[in-house]
């Protein structure tokens, strides 16, 4: 797998998850929802820390800087 992301979305990525974990476990967002986005910030994290994401591969986009 090539990496197609960058620093700033990897970043911003694991801050996503940061914050939707900290409500979810602080019981700010609860129920379905909340296990919806829990998940979801699960996989965003996942993701950044393999630098690869399979949806921006199926669309051909990426967030690196240019060769």
């Amino acid at each position: 797998m090539k990496k197609n992301l960058g620093n700033v979305d990897r970043i911003l990525r694991i801050a996503f998850a940061i914050v939707v974990a900290i409500l979810f476990f602080t019981k700010v967002i609860s129920g379905l929802s909340g296990i919806i986005l829990l998940v979801v910030a699960g996989v965003l994290a996942l993701t950044s820390f393999i630098s690869f994401c399979p949806i921006y591969w199926a669309l051909g986009w990426k967030s690196t800087e240019k060769e």
